[in-house]
C-alpha cells in the first residue's frame, strides 16, 4: 500500500470541529451525513472535512485527546518498557498529526512539541519493528505474528518482506529436500534390496 492511500484512509477517521457558520440541514456525504452545523457549537465530521473548512477559515479544528505532550509522553514510556507493540489509541497517529499541524497548527496547543513527541514515539516503535524483523530473518521463520502495528508501520518494512520470504521458503525447501534424500539413502542401505523371482535360475 503507498502512503498516499494509507493518508487517504486517516483522512476518513473522524475529529471534532468548532465551525465559524450556520448551516441548518446536514450535508450528506459518501461516508455519511454531518451536521446541523451552528457556529460554536462542537461536532464530529471526517478529517477530510474538517481540514478542508479549515483552509477556507470557517472552523477551528479539536484536536484529539491523545495529542497532548503528556499523553504522548507516557505512550512513549509505555512503548520503552513493553516487549512488545502498545495498543495506540489511533492506527493513524504519524499521519494525523501531520496533517492537522500543516493545516491547523494554530489550532494546535505545543505543536512543536507534540510533532517531536510523535516523531519520538514512531521512532521507537520502527527501531522495535526492525529488532523483530532482524529475529525473524535469523532464526529463519516464515510466519509470524505481530499485534498493534500501524498500516504505515508495516508499509515501512513491507518492501524487504517478498524477497526475503522466498529466500528463506527456497532454503526450507532446500532443507527438506536434503532431508528426504538422505533418508531415502539410510532406507536403502538398512533395508536388502529385493530380488525378482523371474531372475533366479530355475
Amino acid at each position: 500500500m503507498h502512503p498516499a492511500e494509507i493518508e487517504f484512509m486517516a483522512e476518513n477517521e473522524t475529529i471534532q470541529i468548532v465551525p465559524t457558520f450556520n448551516h441548518a440541514s446536514h450535508m450528506h456525504m459518501i461516508c455519511g451525513s454531518y451536521g446541523p452545523f451552528r457556529a460554536g457549537l462542537p461536532l464530529n465530521v471526517p478529517i477530510w472535512v474538517a481540514l478542508n473548512l479549515r483552509q477556507k477559515k470557517t472552523c477551528r479544528i479539536l484536536p484529539p485527546d491523545w495529542m497532548t505532550v503528556d499523553k504522548l509522553q507516557e505512550r512513549i514510556e509505555e512503548e520503552k518498557t513493553s516487549k512488545f507493540f502498545t495498543q495506540l489509541p489511533t492506527s493513524y497517529y504519524l499521519e494525523i498529526t501531520q496533517m492537522l499541524l500543516a493545516v491547523a497548527g494554530e489550532d494546535i496547543q505545543q505543536g512543536n512539541e507534540i510533532k517531536t513527541a510523535v516523531k519520538d514515539l514512531w521512532d521507537l516503535r520502527i527501531a522495535k519493528l526492525r529488532s523483530s524483523v532482524d529475529l525473524f530473518i535469523k532464526k529463519g521463520r516464515v510466519q509470524a505474528s505481530l499485534n498493534h502495528l500501524t498500516p504505515m508501520e508495516i508499509n515501512s518494512v513491507r518492501p524487504v518482506f517478498p524477497d526475503t520470504l522466498d529466500a528463506l521458503i527456497t532454503l526450507h525447501e532446500n532443507i527438506n529436500s536434503n532431508d528426504d534424500r538422505n533418508d531415502d539413502s539410510q532406507s536403502s542401505e538398512a533395508t536388502p534390496g529385493s530380488v525378482s523371482l523371474s531372475s533366479l535360475p530355475v
